[in-house]
C-alpha cells in the first residue's frame, strides 16, 4: 500500500511599498500605495483568487465530492487569512466549505510567515499561538501538525515542537540527510520522543510546481497516468508520498493554458483505481505508520532552491542588517503596550521582505513589487526608520526610554 499526502503552503505576504526616504515620519501607509504600483496588496488576491484560490478551490470540492477517499491538507499563513477577510471573504468561505467536508486538514504555523524561531524563541512560539488561535476562530478546528516557515527545520526545531504538544511535523526530504533512505517513509527527529517527520519527496512534487509547463523537460507533457505509474511504483518500496507545493502552483506559476486544472481534476481518480492506493491527511499518516529510523538534521534545512538552506533570506549584508535590526525593535515596539504597533511590526518580520533583499536569486518572480534587492532594502529601512521613531516617542514619553536606553519594561504583552 501507499498513501498520499497532498499538502499546499498558501501564503501572501503584506508587501512594503516604495517607501522613501521623505515618507518618513510623515507616512504610516507602509503597505499601501496603489498609486506607486499595481502590485498593491489587494491587486495580488484579486489576481491570484481569479488564477488560483477560486478554480483550484471549485476543482478541489468537486474531487471531495465525487471520492470520498479523496483528503487534502493547507497550510494558511495568519496575514494571508486577514487579507482575505480584507479583500476576498469570497475565497475564505470557499476555503471553510472545504474543510466543512471534514477531509481537509489545516496545519499550524507562524501567524506572520516569519523566521523567528531562527532569531526569537519567544516571539515564535506566541506567532504560533496566534495562529492557532485564528484557525479555531476561522474554520473550527485545532491544528495537531506542525510545518514552519518555508519547511525552515532542524532537531531542536522539531524537539520544540513536541514539547508544544504537537504530534507531527513536516519537513525537506533533504538528500544530503536521508543518504540511500526513501522519504516514503516516517521519522522520528534526534533527540524526540514522541513526533514524526514527515518528509517531502521533492522530486515527486517538483515535477508539478516547477517543471509542469517545462516543454525542455524529458517527460513533457505530464499527465495524470504517467504520473500516478511514478507513485505506484512505490508500492513496496514506501508507505507515504508526500506532495508538498505552493497552491499557487495551480494557475498562477503553471497558467491554466498548460493543463495543469485538467491534470489535478483527473490525478485523485487516477491514484485510485490501484486497490492498494488511498489518501491520507498528515495527521493520519502519524497514526496509521511507525517510524522507520532518524532524521538528523543538525543544520537547518528548507524547501527553497537546490542548497535547501537558509540562504535565500539570509547571509547577504542587506538581509543581515535588516533582520538585526527589526528583531532588536521588537522588544521596544512590545513595550508600547499598542496591539496596532506590535502587528505592524509583526508584518515586517514576515520571510519574504528578507527574500526580496536576496542577491543570488532576484528577479521578476513571486509577484516581487521592487526592481533590485537594493531598493526592497531601501524601503524596508526606511519604514523600520518610521516606526523606530513613532515607538522612541511612545516610551520617551512614558519614561521607559532614556538616552535610548530601556530603563523601565513594567509593561508585558
Amino acid at each position: 500500500m501507499v498513501s498520499m499526502c497532498f499538502y499546499f503552503q498558501v501564503h501572501q505576504p503584506y508587501r512594503i511599498r516604495k517607501y522613501s526616504i521623505f515618507d518618513i515620519g510623515k507616512k504610516k501607509d507602509y503597505f499601501e500605495d496603489r498609486s506607486e504600483t499595481e502590485l498593491d496588496n489587494e491587486w495580488i488576491i484579486n489576481k491570484i483568487k481569479k488564477k488560483c484560490y477560486l478554480p483550484t478551490n471549485a476543482i478541489l470540492l468537486e474531487l471531495l465530492n465525487k471520492h470520498p477517499e479523496f483528503k487534502i491538507t493547507f497550510s494558511f499563513s495568519g496575514v494571508f487569512l486577514e487579507q482575505l477577510e480584507e479583500f476576498a471573504p469570497e475565497v475564505l468561505e470557499s476555503f471553510q466549505e472545504l474543510v466543512a467536508t471534514g477531509r481537509v486538514e489545516i496545519l499550524s504555523e507562524t501567524y506572520y510567515h516569519s523566521l523567528s524561531f531562527l532569531f526569537d524563541k519567544d516571539e515564535f512560539r506566541e506567532q504560533v499561538r496566534l495562529h492557532g488561535k485564528l484557525v479555531k476562530q476561522l474554520f473550527g478546528v485545532e491544528p495537531t501538525v506542525f510545518r514552519n516557515t518555508e519547511l525552515i527545520y532542524n532537531n531542536e526545531l522539531a524537539n520544540e515542537a513536541e514539547a508544544m504538544g504537537y504530534k507531527g511535523i513536516i519537513a525537506e526530504g533533504a538528500d544530503h540527510l536521508l543518504g540511500w533512505r526513501s522519504p516514503n517513509f516516517l521519522y522520528r527527529p534526534v533527540g524526540a520522543k514522541k513526533i514524526k517527520t514527515l518528509l517531502k519527496n521533492y522530486k515527486l512534487s517538483d515535477d508539478v510546481a516547477f517543471r509542469f509547463s517545462n516543454r525542455g523537460w524529458k517527460e513533457w507533457p505530464l499527465d495524470s497516468k504517467k504520473y500516478v505509474q511514478w507513485i505506484n511504483s512505490i508500492n513496496g518500496n514506501g508507505e507515504v508520498v508526500n506532495l508538498f507545493m505552493d497552491y499557487e502552483t495551480f494557475g498562477e506559476h503553471q497558467w491554466k493554458d498548460s493543463g495543469i486544472f485538467e491534470f489535478l481534476r483527473y490525478m485523485p481518480g487516477e491514484f485510485l483505481k490501484h486497490p492498494d492506493n488511498d489518501f491520507k491527511t498528515p495527521s493520519e499518516v502519524i497514526d496509521s505508520y511507525e517510524v522507520c529510523g532518524e532524521y538528523d538534521a543538525c543544520e537547518f534545512v528548507s524547501w527553497t532552491d537546490l542548497e535547501r538552506d537558509l540562504s535565500a533570506w539570509m547571509g547577504n549584508e542587506l538581509q543581515d542588517a535588516a533582520t538585526k535590526r527589526v528583531y532588536v525593535l521588537g522588544k521596544k515596539v512590545k513595550l508600547t503596550g499598542s496591539g496596532l504597533l506590535v502587528h505592524q511590526w509583526r508584518k515586517l518580520l514576515t520571510s519574504n521582505h528578507f527574500y526580496y533583499m536576496g542577491t543570488k536569486h532576484f528577479g521578476n518572480g513571486n509577484l516581487n513589487p521592487y526592481e533590485s534587492p537594493y531598493e526592497a532594502f531601501i524601503a524596508y529601512m526606511n519604514v523600520l526608520q518610521d516606526l523606530e521613531m513613532e515607538v522612541s516617542d511612545i516610551l520617551k514619553e512614558r519614561g521607559f526610554l532614556v538616552n535610548g536606553e530601556i530603563v523601565n519594561n513594567k509593561i508585558n504583552l
